[in-house]
């Protein structure tokens, strides 16, 4: 039997889903064709229909790792004030929910470390994703008059990443919740975000 164009595009993306969330539980090294496959319901097998190779599937999942967490905050976007959409993505990006939320929240603070050793090309589409969240800081950063708002955007960003890896890293519940806020605390009063005033 003949499967349409779209049932194709349907099961990859299948596929993709379930190979984010192994890549987020357990690294892109420790991503196992076989089980993202019977994950997504399909045969072993079936898997060189979709991709070449692990490293292609790896490489794509990054894509759509960052595609669902970018899908999340669109409504972040829609606000036209900078610094109500600045506000809305710190406050998103630094509270708990995001923190407890490895399997589907971004994905730099739970694998920047693991594609640090990762192949050239997985590198560079994970580097786009970052790219592609400092892009969209930036946007709101340079309304609200920064001169260099792509460099302020990356520091901003490692500020944020920073805060929910720790967050996450450390054992004692007071000081992760004390991270987040403290982190929060900082990025608002840096950039005037205080919307209480």
């Amino acid at each position: 039997m003949r499967y349409s164009e779209t049932h194709k595009a349907e099961t990859r993306e299948r596929v993709l889903k379930e190979a984010a969330k192994e890549i987020r539980a357990k690294g892109p090294d420790n991503v196992a064709v076989a089980g993202v496959m019977a994950r997504a319901g399909l045969t072993h097998g079936g898997f060189y229909a979709h991709f070449p190779s692990k490293d292609a599937l790896v490489k794509d999942a990054i894509g759509a790792m960052f595609a669902d967490a970018r899908a999340r905050t669109e409504r972040i976007d829609a606000d036209g004030n900078p610094r109500t959409v600045l506000r809305a993505y710190v406050d998103f990006y630094l509270s708990t929910k995001h923190r407890d939320s490895r399997d589907r929240g971004c994905p730099l603070p739970t694998l920047s470390g693991d594609f640090a050793r990762s192949q050239p090309a997985t590198r560079e589409r994970f580097g786009a994703g970052v790219e592609g969240i400092a892009s969209r800081l930036a946007a709101p950063l340079a309304k609200l008059g920064y001169a260099d708002a792509a460099a302020e955007s990356h520091a901003l960003l490692a500020q944020l990443v920073g805060g929910v890896a720790l967050a996450r890293a450390v054992g004692d519940p007071a000081l992760s919740d004390a991270m987040l806020a403290d982190t929060h605390a900082s990025i608002v009063a840096r950039y005037g975000l205080d919307t209480t005033q």
